[in-house]
């Protein structure tokens, strides 16, 4: 299907199906329940997990194939995010304009930063990328405030009049797809249960699910086998006769322009940018993705972006007086133990948990979130394959056939 195999297939299909339930999934619990606490089936977050997502995907294609650690790959994704606000303040207000340019912006922008860096490699390529993310940023937070909006950033304002678009006097644009509002959102209500369905976050899913394609296209390719060759001995590879330096430079391009991309529909979702995108905490974020869910897998650096923006918006939000609910059916003493014992990792503590995590699946699952799956798969295989068969005529023996005294 689409040109890839039937276990490449399968897996683009059930990420196809969970983007499409995730309404139903991400709220298990019903509402006023202690438990909906954690549910998390709200469009903006629901937003947030497929475009980290994106992002983390682009970067796994630099890190996960190549091995090059880039430290600044947030700058990607801010200069993305200006191009597209900049498109919808002078042209349209349509959202599918603003996402191309983000891209093309982001990926020359790459393309220079790159060729630049890519001349060294380990921690030296590693310190170029932070050393360009970082002048960015700081070319967005004061010298280029005209373009950039300066510390306050950018976002649509009842004085911008996009080229394409009809605006009455006075009225603020908002963000659409061909006049549907990316804000629309639809309601289902099933007893205590209530999901909702919102316009962006489709639009995003499907992006999602094209720039996942695209990436099983690159890392089952002959481009993608290269690039694995360059993390493997880049220098016995140059021996050979074959000039990394093309791969590395469209593999960083390529991460570019996923991050670009990831910028554009940061935008299309909220019509707001500002300089901290380009922090070098955004590019930390990213490589923390892309190593919990499992760098060099296709589906891992989703699971990373999700788990992370899960954590980040509700394990955050989480506070004492939330925990003394939960805990009321305990003796006072008690309770108020286990609210003191608990607290530092929650609300404002949330980075402590998220360490802690980190650190478990470094030490225990290198592969990332993709390998602890993968041995529970096999942990099951096995015991299906221990427990004996009605069908096995091992565990059914002959009988004994009479003998005549």
């Amino acid at each position: 299907m689409l040109g890839l195999n039937k276990k490449d297939s399968t897996l683009l299909l059930i990420v196809a199906v969970l983007a499409l339930l995730a309404p139903f999934i991400l709220n298990p619990f019903p509402e006023g329940s202690s438990l909906a606490q954690f549910n998390a089936g709200y469009p903006d977050l629901m937003q947030r997990f497929v475009i980290f997502g994106i992002f983390a995907i682009g970067f796994n294609i630099l890190f996960g194939l190549t091995g090059y650690l880039s430290f600044g790959h947030a700058a990607f994704l801010g200069v993305g995010s200006y191009a597209a606000i900049w498109m919808m303040k002078l042209l349209t207000l349509n959202v599918i304009p603003a996402i191309v340019m983000s891209i093309i912006v982001a990926g020359l922008f790459a393309l220079v930063v790159g060729f630049v860096s890519l001349r060294r490699s380990g921690i030296y390529f590693s310190i170029l990328t932070l050393a360009f993310a970082q002048m960015s940023y700081a070319l967005a937070y004061s010298v280029l405030t005209p373009i950039t909006g300066g510390e306050t950033g950018l976002q649509l304002k009842a004085t911008d009049r996009p080229l394409l678009s009809n605006l009455a006097e006075g009225e603020i644009g908002r963000a659409s797809l061909f006049g549907v509002d990316m804000r629309t959102s639809f309601e289902l209500a099933v007893g205590d249960w209530l999901w909702t369905f919102n316009m962006g976050y489709y639009i995003a899913a499907v992006v999602m699910l094209i720039a996942f394609y695209v990436s099983m296209r690159i890392f089952r390719s002959p481009f993608g086998m290269m690039l694995r060759a360059v993390k493997s001995n880049q220098q016995r590879m140059n021996y050979t006769g074959l000039n990394s330096k093309p791969y590395t430079l469209a593999a960083f391009v390529i991460s570019g322009m996923y991050a670009g991309l990831a910028g554009g529909l940061m935008v299309a979702m909220d019509t707001q940018v500002g300089p901290e995108r380009m922090f070098w905490t955004a590019s930390g974020e990213v490589v923390l993705m892309t190593i919990l869910g499992g760098a060099g897998t296709l589906i891992g650096p989703v699971l990373g972006a999700g788990l992370i923006k899960y954590m980040e918006n509700i394990i955050s939000k989480i506070n004492s007086g939330i925990l003394h609910e939960w805990f009321a059916f305990l003796p006072d003493g008690l309770e108020d133990a286990l609210v003191f014992m608990v607290y530092p990792f929650i609300g404002k503590g949330w980075h402590l948990t998220l360490g802690i995590v980190f650190m478990l699946v470094v030490i225990f699952l290198p592969g990332g979130l993709v390998e602890g799956g993968q041995r529970i798969a096999r942990l099951f295989r096995k015991k299906k394959a221990d427990t004996p068969s009605d069908k096995d005529p091992e565990h059914h023996p002959k009988p004994t056939p009479h003998v005549a005294e």
